[in-house]
């Protein structure tokens, strides 16, 4: 018995429908059919699909839920209904139902931040990562404008060394020349006189994979987030040093805001990139007293930084392991707008913004999925250092006395276990605002002028993804949204321009 027409697929889209052969098919019927058949063979798979999903009766509603999401390339599929009643007399506004849609069920927008799972969803998480970072140095949403005038200073806090690595060379460069580099104790040299790019394979690679301490960079990772912690505390207490302040004196009086990203070195080590805001004892709101200075948080930073010192649990094959910052500290002063001095702060949150949507393809440095087993590990297309600090995850991860850094379930990011982009609570607005405040404006739009509503929602998660054909078109889909937005960005640029050479021409004239 052939399937329904209405028989949803798996992985959505139009439901197609099924020829089926009577006894009223004439021959020119079945031979028509045959050729058609035939054809579609000759095409690949991708092809077929994509031919049989634009014939079907709904494929134009399809198309439009797929624009809806951006052009998502993994998308959910939901099931449910939206119900919106009117809050004084409980009459029904509007009421939503999928069973009207392709293949019953509504396409909705997987939001994973990683270009290479979704660009479309990555490019609006860049979007997001924006708004949120430049709202705590220029303020918006949340934070008052004031706050562009508060110390700030953007920091980068390395790792420490665990073992020489081959460096990328600048101008001609030789990657560690040494007269007399000698030997390691497994007989390779400790010098290298050769010049790498950075996209040289042995850029960030050890010069001996035997005496690169691979568990320490591991435990090291896995503490990344205490390490952190212990810098902020140590901030207030250097600045209050500095200062001339108590401990406690200060932190009734000063507040240290922060929006901070990690990125994977070329030796696949991690570094935080951290914008730093001095505030009142209130938040962004409040300015920090007049004692207090960019040069008092900026020495603060260094001091505080060098001075953390953390220690790994016992472990039986491993000891313990100190947990420092690596020498390689940097910290610069923030502008805004008309300055002369330090980095743009546009600038620092279109960097950030770019980053996030880096997933481990991109990096060379991980995986984007979690390890199931040591086998993902030998079939990864990773380099042998990569390798060797996931496989170092897995074994360190079976150890009952480092169970709780749950380091295989975070093997496919070598270790480290916090999020991408973290902050404190008041640097600025939260994802969870952006996202709402989008989707408000969006209802805003849809149901203007409508009175005090109450809406009943019950939905269902059903599946996820595209088949090969239906990516194919979503992919044309978001390429196609992308031309129109850069396109429409052009047309504003001249507009932009202008406006922005009268303000600032304005502010020099007054000045």
């Amino acid at each position: 018995m052939p399937p329904s027409p209405s028989h949803p697929r798996r992985f959505g889209g139009p439901p197609r429908e099924v020829p089926t052969i009577t006894a009223d098919t004439t021959s020119a019927d079945r031979r028509a059919a045959l050729d058609r058949a035939a054809r579609l063979r000759q095409l690949s798979e991708i092809d077929r699909d994509a031919i049989l999903l634009a014939q079907q009766p709904q494929f134009s509603r399809w198309l439009a839920q797929v624009t809806a999401t951006g052009g998502c390339a993994h998308p959910i599929h939901l099931k449910g209904t939206t119900t919106t009643r009117d809050g004084a007399t409980g009459e029904i506004l509007h009421h939503y139902d999928t069973r009207n849609e392709p293949g019953e069920r509504l396409l909705v927008r997987c939001r994973n931040r990683r270009a290479t799972v979704c660009a479309p969803c990555s490019r609006l998480h860049a979007g997001d990562t924006f708004h949120l970072v430049r709202a705590g140095l220029l303020g918006g949403k949340t934070v008052p404008a004031e706050a562009r005038d508060h110390p700030r200073l953007f920091v980068t806090l390395t790792a420490p060394s665990f073992g020489a690595v081959h460096r990328a060379s600048a101008d001609g460069e030789r990657c560690r020349p040494r007269r007399s580099a000698g030997r390691c104790e497994h007989g390779r040299s400790l010098g290298c006189p050769g010049t790498h790019g950075t996209a040289d394979p042995l850029t960030g690679q050890p010069l001996c994979p035997a005496c690169y301490d691979y568990p320490a960079h591991v435990l090291w990772h896995a503490h990344a987030g205490h390490l952190w912690k212990a810098f902020t505390d140590n901030l207030y207490n250097h600045l209050a040093a500095r200062t001339g302040r108590t401990r406690t004196g200060l932190r009734h009086t000063v507040r240290i805001s922060y929006a901070k990203v990690a990125e994977y070195q070329k030796r696949a080590a991690v570094h935080i990139h951290a914008v730093v805001r001095l505030d009142g004892a209130s938040g962004p709101g409040d300015p920090p007293p007049a004692w207090v200075s960019t040069q008092d948080l900026t020495a603060s930073v260094r001091t505080a930084a060098a001075s953390v010192h953390l220690r790994t649990p016992y472990a039986r094959g491993v000891g313990v392991h100190d947990l420092i910052w690596g020498s390689q500290l940097d910290v610069r002063p923030l502008r805004a707008f008309g300055g002369n001095e330090g980095l743009a702060d546009d600038a620092i949150a279109g960097y950030v913004a770019k980053y996030v949507t880096k997933g481990a393809a991109d990096t060379g440095v991980g995986l984007d999925h979690p390890v199931a087993s040591p086998d993902d590990i030998t079939t990864s297309r990773l380099s042998a250092h990569v390798q060797t600090l996931i496989r170092t995850c897995w074994l360190l991860g079976g150890l009952p006395e480092l169970e709780p850094l749950r380091l295989r379930a975070s093997a496919h990011t070598l270790g480290y276990r916090g999020h991408i982009l973290t902050k404190s609570r008041v640097y600025s607005t939260t994802y969870t605002a952006l996202r709402a405040e989008r989707a408000e404006h969006q209802g805003a739009i849809i149901g203007a002028g409508l009175p005090d509503k109450i809406t009943e929602a019950h939905w269902r998660y059903i599946d996820s993804g595209h088949t090969p054909g239906a990516a194919l078109i979503a992919a044309g889909v978001a390429e196609d949204l992308i031309r129109n937005r850069e396109i429409a960005r052009d047309e504003r640029l001249p507009s932009a321009h202008a406006l922005y050479e009268a303000v600032d021409g304005g502010r020099h004239a007054a000045s």
